[in-house]
C-alpha cells in the first residue's frame, strides 16, 4: 500500500537500514533508525550481525546464518513498499551474495552502499573474497558512502592525502561502477572537512569545517542513511548532501552533551528536534524549578526575612529602596531594548509597556519613600545592570528575556505568598502590596509566556546562553537583597 505523498513522493519514505548492530545505539542500526527518523522516516532494519560493542570497541560478533537474513528481507519486502535502502556491514562474501540476489529481485528506487570495509584502527574488517563481493554490489547501489581508506580498497590503490587524490579515486568508483560517490573529507588534515558528491562527469563539492569532538562513534552510518532517506523525499544528491551535512554538524557539535560511554561517544541525532519535544513543561517553568536553591537562599535572606514581619530596619530598607530606584531605571531601558528586538507587534507592546511601568509606576513608589538626588549605585546594584546591558547587546532577543525573566518571576513569586499576611499598618506595606498586585502576576506570566515561546525556536547554543542569563540574574537578584545588611 502506497504511503501518502507530497509532491508525489512519500510525506513518511519508508526506509530499509541492512546492517550489524551497537547496543549502545551510537552505530549501525541503532544509528540508522536514528538518521532516518531525524529526516521524517520510517525506520526499518534487517539485521546482518549481532555485535557486542560500546563507544570502546568491538568485543564480539555474532553472524545469524544467511537464511535467517533472507527471512528478514522477504519479510519486510512482502509486505512493505521500500522507499529506500541503506546498507552497511555485511561482513562476509556469503552475506553479501544474499543482500545482491535479494536487491536484484526486488529493485529498491534507492540504494545507498555504506561499505563497512576498514575499522577505526585500520584493520581490515573483510577477507579478500568479501571485499571483492563488495565491490560488485558497488554496481546495485545508486549512492555508495565509503570514507577514504574504504575507497583505497575499492580502487585498489593507497590512502588519499590530497583532496584532489581523493576525487580522482572518487571518479574511478564511480566510473567502474556507474554509480555516484559521496566523498569524505573528514580522514583529511586541516580545520576544513569538505565532503563532495562525484560521478563521472561532475563534482559537487560541499564545504564544512572540522569540529573539534572526540564524540563521532557511528559518523558514517549516520550520514549514509540520512543521505537515503533525504533521497527518497526527492532531494538530489547534492540537495541531500548539503542538508544532512549541516545536521552531521550540528550532531557533532552537540554530542558531548549526550554523556554517552567513557570512549569514542556517539553523535547527536536528534538534536534539531529535541528543543521542540513537547515535555508538558515549559522552559519558564523548568529553569524556575532549578533555580530553587538560590529561591529558597532568598526567602532565607535576613533581609527578606525583616521586611516581612516588619522588623527590617528602616535605614536598609530606604537603601536598598533608593539601588532599587537606580536598578529600575537601568532596568526600563534593558526592557525597552527588548521591544526593539521583539518579532511580532504584540511583543514589542509588551515590553515596552513594561518599559514604562518601571519609570511611571514603581519609580514612583520608591521615589515617595528616598531622595533620589545623589544616589550611587552599590557594587551589587552594578553587577546587576551590567549583567542585563550585556545581555541586551548580544543581538539575541532570547537570551535578553532569559536575562529579564527573573526581576518578574521572582517578585510575583514573594507578591503571592505575602498577599493578605500583614495588616495595612504593616511599615512595608505599600511596597508588599506592590509586588502581590494581580497586574503584576499577569505582566509575570505574559513574559514568562514570551520567553517560552523564544526558547522553543532558539538553536542548542542559544538555549544554553539563555540558561546561563537566567542563573546568573536569579543569583544576582539573591546579592541584591543580601547587599543592604552587608553594607559597611
Amino acid at each position: 500500500m502506497s504511503a501518502a505523498t507530497v509532491d508525489g513522493r512519500p510525506a513518511s519514505p519508508r526506509v530499509l537500514s541492512i546492517a550489524g548492530t551497537d547496543p549502545t545505539g551510537g552505530a549501525g542500526i541503532q544509528a540508522d533508525l536514528k538518521s532516518i527518523a531525524a529526516f521524517g522516516g520510517y525506520g526499518m532494519a534487517a539485521v546482518t550481525a549481532l555485535v557486542a560493542q560500546n563507544t570502546l570497541g568491538v568485543r564480539e560478533v555474532h553472524v545469524p546464518p544467511t537464511a535467517f537474513l533472507d527471512a528478514q528481507l522477504r519479510a519486510v519486502s512482502d509486505d512493505v513498499d521500500i522507499d529506500a535502502v541503506k546498507i552497511g556491514m555485511l561482513g562476509s562474501a556469503e552475506v553479501v551474495t544474499t543482500v545482491d540476489a535479494w536487491l536484484a529481485e526486488v529493485r529498491p528506487a534507492i540504494v545507498v552502499l555504506d561499505p563497512v570495509m576498514i575499522a577505526t584502527s585500520g584493520d581490515r574488517l573483510l577477507d579478500a573474497d568479501a571485499e571483492e563481493a563488495v565491490r560488485a554490489l558497488c554496481l546495485r547501489a545508486d549512492l555508495v558512502t565509503p570514507n577514504l581508506p574504504e575507497l583505497a580498497v575499492l580502487v585498489g590503490g593507497p590512502v588519499a592525502t590530497t583532496w584532489d587524490d581523493a576525487v580522482a579515486q572518487a571518479r574511478t568508483l564511480a566510473t567502474r561502477a556507474g554509480t555516484a560517490v559521496l566523498l569524505k573529507g573528514g580522514h583529511l588534515d586541516g580545520d576544513q572537512s569538505p565532503d563532495a558528491i562525484v560521478d563521472a562527469a561532475d563534482v559537487h563539492p560541499v564545504p564544512g569545517r572540522r569540529v573539534a569532538t572526540r564524540h563521532t562513534h557511528g559518523t558514517g552510518c549516520s550520514l549514509s542513511s540520512a543521505m537515503a532517506t533525504l533521497a527518497a523525499h526527492g532531494l538530489s544528491w547534492p540537495e541531500a548532501l548539503t542538508r544532512a551535512k549541516r545536521w552531521l554538524t550540528g550532531a557533532l557539535e552537540n554530542a558531548e552533551a549526550l554523556h554517552v560511554g567513557l570512549g569514542n561517544g556517539p553523535i547527536d541525532h536528534l538534536h534539531e528536534l529535541r528543543p521542540h519535544i513537547e515535555l508538558g513543561r515549559s522552559w519558564s517553568a523548568a529553569h524556575w524549578d532549578a533555580a530553587a536553591p538560590t529561591r529558597a537562599d532568598v526567602d532565607a535572606c535576613a533581609f527578606v526575612r525583616g521586611l516581612a514581619s516588619g522588623d527590617l530596619d528602616r535605614d536598609a530598607f530606604d537603601w536598598y529602596l533608593g539601588q532599587d530606584l537606580l536598578y529600575l531605571r537601568e532596568y526600563a531601558r534593558v526592557l525597552a531594548r527588548a521591544a526593539a528586538l521583539a518579532p511580532t507587534v504584540d511583543e514589542q507592546r509588551f515590553w515596552a509597556a513594561a518599559s514604562v511601568s518601571c519609570l511611571e509606576e514603581e519609580a514612583a513608589l520608591h521615589q515617595s519613600h528616598v531622595d533620589p538626588a545623589g544616589l550611587a549605585p552599590a557594587s551589587s546594584t552594578l553587577a546587576y545592570t551590567d549583567h542585563l546591558h550585556a545581555a541586551s547587546t548580544t543581538g539575541s532577543y532570547a537570551v535578553l528575556l532569559a536575562a529579564i525573566l527573573p526581576c518578574f518571576v521572582l517578585y510575583t513569586d514573594i507578591g503571592a505568598r505575602w498577599r493578605g499576611t500583614f495588616a495595612a499598618d504593616h511599615p512595608y506595606a505599600d511596597w508588599l502590596t506592590a509586588y502581590g498586585d494581580e497586574a503584576f502576576a499577569a505582566s509575570s506570566a505574559e513574559a514568562s509566556k514570551i520567553v517560552d515561546a523564544a526558547a522553543v525556536t532558539a538553536s542548542p547554543t542559544t538555549r544554553a546562553a539563555m540558561a546561563a542569563a537566567y542563573t546568573r540574574s536569579m543569583a544576582l537578584e539573591l546579592a541584591f537583597f543580601e547587599a543592604p545588611l552587608r553594607r559597611a
